[in-house]
C-alpha cells in the first residue's frame, strides 16, 4: 500500500517547516522527498518508511489491482476467505491484526476534498459502529478536525481492510476511491503509532505546537467511551498519545511562543493589512465557538480596540466581553450577518456551518472598501467545511483564505522549530517503544486461550471416556465430584505455563521471556495448527454479515 508524496510535505512543514511558496502546485508535486526525523529515509525519489511507500502512481495501481481482483471473484465471500488466505501464505496464522491509519490531511490534501470528507463530532459513534461492521475491521477511531480527517483502525487484515475503509470513505463523502488513494496516506503499526503520537504533540500540525489538537485527541477518547468499536488498542493508542502530548508540552519548550490556527489567521490578515491601518481596520468575527473566541482574543492582543461579533446566541459572546474587557464587542446575530460583512474590512469565519455563507450571489452587493485598508476586503476562513465559496476571489476587491493559505504565515522560524521538534521526538521515540510492548504483551492472549481450550478438548474427551466406563447409574453428585477433579487438575498443570504468558509489557527482559514462552508453548501443544484467532473473527464477521442480508 502506498501514500502520496505529498505525504512527505506533511512531515516536512510539521517539522521542518518548508517553504510555503509551492503551497500552489498540485497536491502530488508540492514537496521534494528528504532525510525526516525518525529515521525516515529518501530511496529515488520516494520516501520508505517501514511499512509505507510514498507515491501516487503505486498507491492508484494498488487500487486498481486489487479493483481488477475483485471483479474477477465469483466465489462466494467464505470461499474467497479461503482463497486470500492460501494467497497469502496463511496471513492469518502468521501475522497478528495491524493497527492501520487511513488519513488526509493539510499536507496531502486541498480543503475542498477535506470538507466532503469531514465528520462531525456528532456522527462519530455511527462511523465506527459502521467501520466495524465491515469485514477486516475489528476496531475503529475517527479524527477529523480542520485540518486532518484521519481513520485509525485495527485491521485483520491490512490490504483488505485499508480498501475497505476507503471505499467507505468514498461511499460517504462521495469522492471516487481512485481519487482518495491520490492523497490519502497510509501507516501501519510502529508508524502508525509515532503518527498519532506526534499529532497529540503538535509536531505534525501546520502550526507547530499548537495546542488545540491534543484537546481534539482527547475528544475521540471521551467520545469513543461506550462505543463498541472503540476497543483495547484504539482506545490505549489514544490514550497514550494523550500522555504523549501532555508530556512533550511539560518537558520541552515547543509550546513557548506556539501559535495556533486562529492565531495564524490573524497574523495572516495582518500581513495583508497595510501597517497605517492595523489598529483602525474594521473587523467582524462570524463565530463565537472554541475557533472564534481565540480569533477575538489574538485581535485584542495585535491592538484592536473594536470589533463585531456575530453568533447565534448572545449569551456565549457576553461571556466573552467579561473576559476580554478592554475591547469593544458589539454583538449581531446570524440573520444580519451579510450586512455586518458588507460594513467590515476584514472578515474571520469559524463556524460549524455545512453550506457556506458567502457566495458570489450574496456578496456581489457589497460596497468597495477604502483604500486606506489596501483597496480589498478580506475573508479569512478557517471553518471546514468552508464557510466562505471560493467564487468570492472572482469578485472585484475581494481576497479569500482559508486554512490552507496559513502555511505563509508559520514558515518562519525553521530553525528554532527543528530543534523543538527533535526535542519532541526523542520522547515519542521512547513512548512508541512503550506502546509497541505493551500491544505485543497482547500478543500472548489468543495463546492463552488456544491452550486453555486444548486442555478442555483433552479434558472433556477423557471424562467422557471415564463415565462411560462408570455406567449411566452414576449419582449426579459423584458425576460432579469427577468433574471437578478433572478441572482441578487441568487447572493446576496450566497454572504456570499461564503465569509465564502473562505480562504487562513494562519490562522489556520480561516481555522477550514471555514471549519466548508462549512460542515454545505453540510448538510442544501444536498450537499454531489450529484455526487462527484472527481467521475465526473473519468467518464470524462475514458469516454476521451474511445473516443480515
Amino acid at each position: 500500500m502506498a501514500v502520496t508524496s505529498s505525504f512527505v510535505g506533511a512531515k516536512l512543514d510539521a517539522l521542518l517547516v518548508s517553504n510555503a511558496a509551492s503551497s500552489t502546485a498540485s497536491p502530488a508535486q508540492s514537496f521534494s522527498p528528504c532525510k525526516l526525523l525518525g529515521g525516515r529515509s529518501k530511496r529515488s525519489g520516494s520516501l520508505v518508511r517501514n511499512s509505507i511507500i510514498v507515491g501516487s502512481k503505486v498507491s492508484a495501481d494498488a487500487w486498481i489491482e486489487t479493483e481488477k481482483l475483485d471483479s474477477t471473484a465469483s466465489a462466494s465471500s467464505l470461499s474467497a476467505l479461503e482463497q486470500l488466505k492460501a494467497s497469502a501464505a496463511d496471513r492469518y496464522t502468521k501475522e497478528r491484526s495491524s493497527i492501520v491509519v487511513i488519513g488526509l490531511s493539510v499536507h496531502t490534501a486541498p480543503v475542498e476534498m477535506r470538507e466532503k470528507l469531514a465528520i462531525p463530532e456528532a456522527e462519530w459513534p455511527r462511523a465506527i459502529s459502521e467501520l466495524c461492521a465491515l469485514n477486516h475491521i475489528e476496531e475503529a477511531a475517527v479524527l477529523s478536525t480542520c485540518n486532518r480527517m484521519e481513520i485509525y483502525v485495527v485491521a485483520l487484515s491490512r490490504h483488505r481492510g485499508v480498501k475497505e475503509v476507503t471505499d467507505w470513505m468514498s461511499k460517504a463523502s462521495g469522492i471516487p476511491a481512485k481519487e482518495i488513494c491520490e492523497h490519502r496516506f497510509l501507516l501501519y503499526d510502529n508508524d502508525a503509532t509515532q503518527h498519532i503520537f506526534e499529532v497529540s504533540a503538535g509536531l505534525d500540525s501546520l502550526v507547530l505546537g499548537e495546542g488545540q489538537i491534543l484537546a481534539q485527541v482527547k475528544q475521540v477518547v471521551k467520545v469513543g467511551q461506550g462505543v463498541d468499536g472503540f476497543g483495547r488498542n484504539i482506545s490505549g493508542l489514544f490514550k497514550h498519545a494523550i500522555t504523549v502530548g501532555k508530556r512533550v508540552r511539560t518537558e520541552t519548550n515547543i509550546a513557548a511562543g506556539a501559535v495556533s490556527v486562529s492565531s495564524a489567521a490573524v497574523e495572516l490578515a495582518f500581513m495583508k493589512l497595510p501597517e497605517s491601518c492595523h489598529s483602525t481596520a474594521r473587523m467582524v468575527v462570524i463565530g463565537a465557538g472554541k475557533m472564534g473566541k481565540l480569533v477575538i482574543k489574538h485581535l485584542a492582543a495585535k491592538g484592536c480596540t473594536k470589533m463585531v461579533v456575530v453568533n447565534r446566541s448572545e449569551a456565549r459572546v457576553t461571556a466573552i466581553q467579561e473576559e476580554i474587557k478592554d475591547i469593544e464587542i458589539t454583538y449581531k446575530s446570524l440573520s444580519e450577518y451579510l450586512k455586518c460583512a458588507s460594513e467590515a474590512d476584514v472578515i474571520f469565519t469559524s463556524t460549524s456551518s455545512d453550506t457556506p455563507l458567502f457566495v458570489k450571489e450574496n456578496a456581489a452587493d457589497f460596497p468597495p472598501v477604502s483604500s486606506e485598508v489596501g483597496g480589498f476586503r478580506l475573508f479569512v476562513d478557517i471553518s471546514v467545511p468552508r464557510n466562505v465559496g471560493a467564487c468570492i476571489n472572482e469578485l472585484e476587491g475581494t481576497r479569500v483564505y482559508n486554512v490552507d493559505d496559513l502555511k505563509e504565515v508559520v514558515a518562519a522560524n525553521k530553525e528554532d522549530r527543528l530543534r523543538k521538534a527533535m526535542e519532541a521526538q526523542a520522547i515519542i521515540t521512547e513512548e512508541s517503544k512503550q506502546f509497541e510492548a505493551w500491544r505485543d504483551s497482547l500478543e500472548t492472549v489468543p495463546t492463552i486461550k488456544k491452550l486453555r481450550a486444548y486442555a478442555e478438548r483433552i479434558r472433556g474427551a477423557e471424562l467422557d471416556k471415564c463415565l462411560s466406563k462408570i455406567g449411566d447409574d452414576i449419582p449426579k453428585k459423584t458425576r460432579k465430584a469427577v468433574d471437578d477433579l478433572s478441572r482441578g487438575i487441568v487447572n493446576k498443570l496450566l497454572h504456570g505455563p499461564m503465569q509465564h504468558l502473562r505480562c504487562d509489557g513494562s519490562d522489556s527482559r520480561t516481555l522477550s521471556e514471555t514471549l519466548e514462552n508462549m512460542h515454545a508453548l505453540n510448538r510442544m501443544f501444536s498450537l499454531e495448527t489450529e484455526i487462527s484467532v484472527l481467521e475465526q473473527k473473519v468467518r464470524a464477521k462475514v458469516e454476521q454479515a451474511q445473516k443480515s442480508d
